[in-house]
């Protein structure tokens, strides 16, 4: 089944499922993941990370879906990153009956969203960030992951780890250093500063800064246009600018990625033809290529 790519600006979003904390909607080959806890600035929860999970999942699944939108609900933020009332002596709690919680009071550590990290990268489909308002710790972080920022004109970038006894060693420190430099990178933790949206994009954090009003319909162009884009070569694409950085689990995703391109060949094809019939594959018609 292929997609008519509408040239509208607006899109009608059908959800695709029902969660608690998060909105998960599609429309157009797009997929639309929405942090929905704006009482608490979207900042996340457990429960909040692995619906996520859950979406970024189905939309991975999904053929009809090429690109994917992670943004948070009302204008006010992106997110705020880990929500510090249900943290833990040692990680992040659902509630103060959290089962992890032992008798003593203490809680059994885990970074759901480190998962989330992993899967965002790994995931063969482009994720776009659209961010209005603050996108701050682990919100940032979570923007910076993305392969794409579009942010409203009332967008605020920062890290605030620092500030309230946490940091971010992994994908929010390598990532960060990558795109902006190891000085930038190193000033955005250590003082724990709020940027402007056209601040972030001078320093090469955000792909571009529009009217917070025409914020959804410039991150939707961008998606579309994608969307015309052959898949195949953006899935190995995303493979590969991130196969050195990733060492031997980004050698892993390319390779793995071409064996998916190799089995579509008629040269594949008669090794696995050759297999089922029981008789000897003959290869000498295919090209040895220089």
């Amino acid at each position: 089944m292929h997609h008519i790519i509408p040239t509208m600006t607006e899109i009608a979003w059908e959800p695709a499922g029902e969660f608690e904390d998060i909105k998960y909607e599609k429309a157009g080959g797009i997929a639309k993941i929405t942090i929905n806890r704006p009482e608490v600035r979207n900042a996340f929860r457990p429960l909040t990370v692995v619906e996520m999970m859950r979406a970024l999942d189905d939309a991975r699944e999904d053929h009809e879906t090429g690109v994917i939108i992670l943004t948070g609900e009302g204008p006010d933020a992106f997110s705020s990153g880990g929500d510090q009332k249900v943290r833990g002596d040692a990680g992040y709690l659902d509630s103060p009956d959290d089962p992890r919680r032992t008798p003593g009071g203490a809680s059994v550590g885990r970074f759901h969203v480190t998962d989330l990290h992993v899967q965002i990268r790994r995931c063969p489909k482009p994720v776009v960030a659209m961010v209005a308002g603050y996108a701050v710790g682990g919100g940032h972080v979570l923007h910076v992951i993305c392969d794409l920022t579009i942010a409203a004109d009332n967008a605020k970038f920062g890290q605030v780890g620092p500030k309230v006894g946490s940091f971010d060693g992994g994908y929010g420190a390598s990532v960060l250093t990558q795109l902006v430099g190891p000085k930038r990178a190193k000033e955005i933790w250590f003082l724990c500063r709020m940027y402007s949206a056209e601040e972030a994009a001078e320093m090469g954090l955000v792909n571009k800064v529009v009217p917070l009003a025409d914020l959804e319909a410039e991150t939707v162009s961008w998606c579309r246009e994608m969307l015309q884009h052959s898949p195949f070569a953006l899935r190995m694409l995303k493979a590969s600018f991130h196969a050195h950085e990733d060492g031997f689990a980004g050698i892993q995703q390319l390779a793995h990625d071409a064996n998916l391109l190799f089995y579509g060949s008629e040269e594949a094809q008669e090794g696995r033809d050759a297999y089922k019939e029981k008789r000897r594959p003959d290869f000498s018609r295919f090209p040895r290529r220089p």
